[in-house]
C-alpha cells in the first residue's frame, strides 16, 4: 500500500524578492511499513518534502497523495483532521508541552480524538513502557534529558497508531550514543507495529540505520537507493 505518493511536486517560497525553488518536479513514494530517509544538506528540500508530506504547508504545483488522499484539493479543516488521524511527528526539538506530565504529553492526541478515558490511559501507558519509561509517568519535560523527552515524543507521535511517522532530524540534539538508542527503538517499533517511518536527516547513523535513502540536492531527487 502507498502512504505517501508525491508527482511533479514543487514548492516556491519568497525569499528577498527572489523566488526559491525548493522542490522541483520531485517523483518519489513511500510504502507501508518504509523505514526510510531523506538526506541532503541544508537548503536541498528535505524539510520542505516531510512539511508537504505531513500536510504543514501547501504546494506550488504537482500533486502530494497521503494515506489516498490528494492533500491539494482538501480543505485547511480536512488537512488538519488527515493530520490528527494518520500522522506522527517527531522533531529534533522534542515539542513537548512544558507544563504537562509524559503521560499528559503521550495521552494528548488521543483526547484530541476524544477516545475513551480508559482506553486512552491504556493506550499511552503501554506506549511509555515501549519505549522505556516506565515509572516516568508524571515527570514534567525540564525533569528529563534529551533522549527520554525524544522518548516521549516518540511514544506520543506512535500512540494514535498512525499510518506514518514524520520524523525531521530526529537525533540533532542528542549525543552519538542516545541518537544510537533512539533509532534503534524507533527500528524496533517499526518492526513490530508496521508504522511507516520517513526521515530527514543529514547524520549519516540515521542513514545507516535507513533501509532505503533518498537523497536530494537542489530540490531534485539525486538519488534512490534501498539496501538489499
Amino acid at each position: 500500500m502507498t502512504v505517501v505518493k508525491a508527482e511533479k511536486l514543487k514548492k516556491d517560497y519568497g525569499l528577498n524578492n527572489q523566488i526559491v525553488h525548493a522542490l522541483r518536479d520531485v517523483d518519489l513514494e513511500f510504502q507501508a511499513g518504509e523505514f526510510s530517509a531523506i538526506a541532503g544538506p541544508s537548503g536541498s528540500g528535505k524539510s520542505t518534502f516531510l512539511h508537504l508530506a505531513g500536510c504543514l504547508d501547501t504546494l506550488s504545483g504537482g500533486t502530494m497523495t497521503v494515506n489516498g488522499q490528494d492533500t491539494g484539493k482538501m480543505s485547511r479543516k480536512e488537512l488538519a483532521l488527515l493530520r490528527r488521524q494518520n500522522i506522527g511527528f517527531i522533531f529534533q526539538a522534542y515539542n513537548l508541552i512544558p507544563v504537562l506530565s509524559v503521560m499528559e504529553n503521550v495521552s494528548f492526541p488521543l483526547t484530541l480524538l476524544g477516545l475513551d478515558k480508559n482506553e486512552i490511559k491504556d493506550r499511552s501507558m503501554n506506549l511509555i513502557r515501549d519505549v522505556g519509561l516506565d515509572g516516568m509517568e508524571n515527570r514534567r519535560p525540564k525533569e528529563m534529558s534529551g533522549g527520554q523527552q525524544q522518548r516521549v515524543a516518540i511514544a506520543r507521535a506512535l500512540v494514535k497508531k498512525p499510518a506514518l511517522i514524520l520524523a525531521d532530524e530526529p537525533t540533532a540534539n542528542l549525543d552519538s550514543k542516545i541518537g544510537r538508542e533512539i533509532l534503534e527503538l524507533m527500528l524496533a517499533l517499526n518492526e513490530s507495529q508496521g508504522t511507516t517511518f520517513i526521515f530527514s536527516t543529514h547524520d549519516q547513523m540515521v542513514m545507516d540505520f535507513a533501509r532505503r535513502i533518498v537523497r536530494l540536492g537542489d530540490g531534485e531527487i539525486e538519488s534512490d537507493e534501498a539496501k538489499s
